[in-house]
């Protein structure tokens, strides 16, 4: 795509940015090296500064940063500006930053706006996808009625289903000017995902789609099963309506939450609890949060066996 070729970036894999500190630039800095576009998500304008610093320390390749915009502070997108990349999701796209700006979408009503707000590409996201889940749709078709609403020369990336070289293949047959991948790189060595976190991901054979994580955040998740979801999700029916409720009395101050209250949040939520937020096990992460906490993962899950160094995953996926 013209765009990440502008840039340097040699193939059509990007690493999705894994939220609240799964992706940092240890991961980030291999995926680039490697020759694809790795993605740093974390949490305050501070830990966006000292994480790029770092990734620069590694790789003199380009970098991404991805800003969640129900949390995201105009600190944050300052911070985000020396990135190469920012890419923006959950929100009414908005140019926010004078570099290239990627916005990640789930309709296709979603990704013409991002066109009109001057996007340089979009990603639209498949219902498949892991984590936070903005697409309704199967990715393919997504991606194909994107593409038939938007100027043929404008970029389009496609995230979901994304695990092997099979997969994008198909998306760049389809359309798509590079392919997405999360779970795929979650189950890498660089990523910051608790080790107990990836032992569950290897053995997983399904995913749920659930709100159950939506504290300050009422947002669909794709998540594998835990304690939390065994005690609240039964015979396929969604979190509790008090649980969802709650979730969206939250989401109106979210934002200006002190990071202390929500860190407190985090360390007090038990299995039980209906106070559950969206913050997964990181490997510095409470460990309470493996069984209390959403454990993020793809319909592709069922796909990936083994943790890979990021740059072999980068490689396994090249067309």
């Amino acid at each position: 795509m013209a765009v990440l070729e502008a840039l340097g970036i040699e193939v059509p894999v990007v690493q999705a940015g894994m939220g609240g500190g799964l992706s940092r630039h240890e991961l980030a800095a291999a995926v680039s090296e490697a020759g694809g576009l790795g993605t740093i998500a974390v949490n305050g304008a501070a830990a966006i500064e000292r994480e790029l610093a770092a990734a620069r320390v590694l790789t003199d390749c380009p970098i991404a940063v991805n800003l969640l915009l129900p949390f995201a502070r105009r600190s944050w997108f300052e911070a985000a500006s020396s990135a190469d990349v920012v890419v923006t999701f959950w929100g009414a796209p908005k140019r926010r930053t004078p570099g290239v700006w990627l916005h990640q979408c789930g309709s296709v009503a979603e990704a013409r706006a991002a066109y009109g707000a001057g996007a340089d590409a979009v990603i639209v996201q498949g219902v498949e996808a892991g984590g936070h889940v903005r697409g309704s749709a199967p990715a393919l078709e997504l991606l194909e009625k994107a593409r038939g609403s938007l100027p043929p020369d404008f970029p389009v990336l496609l995230a979901g289903g994304i695990a092997e070289r099979g997969d994008v293949q198909q998306a760049l047959e389809a359309g798509a000017s590079a392919a997405v991948a999360g779970t795929r790189f979650l189950l890498s060595e660089e990523s910051r995902a608790h080790p107990e976190y990836k032992r569950r991901l290897l053995e997983a054979e399904d995913t749920l789609l659930t709100e159950l994580f939506g504290l300050g955040w009422p947002a669909p998740h794709r998540v594998i099963r835990n304690e939390a979801t065994e005690r609240w999700l039964s015979d396929g029916a969604d979190a509790p309506a008090l649980n969802r409720a709650l979730n969206h009395l939250f989401a109106a101050g979210i934002r200006h939450t002190p990071a202390t209250l929500q860190q407190r949040l985090v360390r007090a939520q038990r299995p039980g609890s209906r106070l559950l937020t969206p913050a997964g096990p990181t490997d510095d992460a409470p460990a309470t949060l493996l069984d209390a906490g959403p454990l993020y993962a793809g319909q592709t899950v069922a796909r990936i066996g083994e943790l890979r160094s990021a740059a072999e995953v980068v490689a396994e996926l090249t067309p």
